[in-house]
């Protein structure tokens, strides 16, 4: 019997990367279309830049990621300040004559539930829209990662779409 040669370490390692790379981007894509009275939420994109950390990928795409948001950052205090989460929420409205606002509710892990906000308000929303929110710099540092999240497409008081994490409660 002859023994069955091993792959060599560097493609394995390749492999086990790509691999890893794959099931991130599978549970990344599990965000699904929320559809409201008034609009829809069509996805999230979270992107976590951790401190510490450097993606070894042969794939540019994933390294461009990081490197577009640590983008001009010289010092080591300009690169902890960009250290955080980003969200793109990509949305749209039905009615676009009025002003709408993206609302982002967060929990983070060291403030325990206390709940935080920001608000982004849109005067002239267009057909398809993207808005961007981000967690960074000392919010990020103090209040630690982000634990959950709910994003809402808000006309005065009305609700016109809404979309939240998984363990948003």
């Amino acid at each position: 019997m002859r023994p069955q040669s091993m792959p060599p370490k560097p493609l394995l390692r390749i492999a086990c990367q790509m691999s890893l790379a794959l099931a991130l981007s599978a549970l990344a894509a599990c965000s699904t279309a929320s559809i409201g009275p008034g609009g829809r939420i069509s996805k999230v994109k979270h992107y976590h830049l951790v401190p510490g950390t450097m993606v070894q990928t042969i794939d540019t795409a994933v390294a461009f990621e990081r490197d577009h948001h640590l983008y001009g950052a010289v010092t080591r205090a300009e690169t902890r300040d960009r250290l955080g989460h980003y969200y793109t929420i990509f949305w749209k409205a039905d009615d676009r004559s009025t002003p709408v606002k993206v609302v982002f509710d967060y929990r983070q892990a060291n403030s325990g539930l206390t709940l935080k906000s920001m608000e982004f308000p849109v005067d002239e929303p267009r057909r398809s829209n993207a808005t961007h929110f981000q967690v960074t710099g000392d919010d990020y540092h103090t209040g630690g990662r982000v634990t959950s999240w709910r994003v809402r497409l808000m006309r005065g008081n009305e609700e016109l779409a809404s979309q939240r994490s998984y363990l948003w409660n």
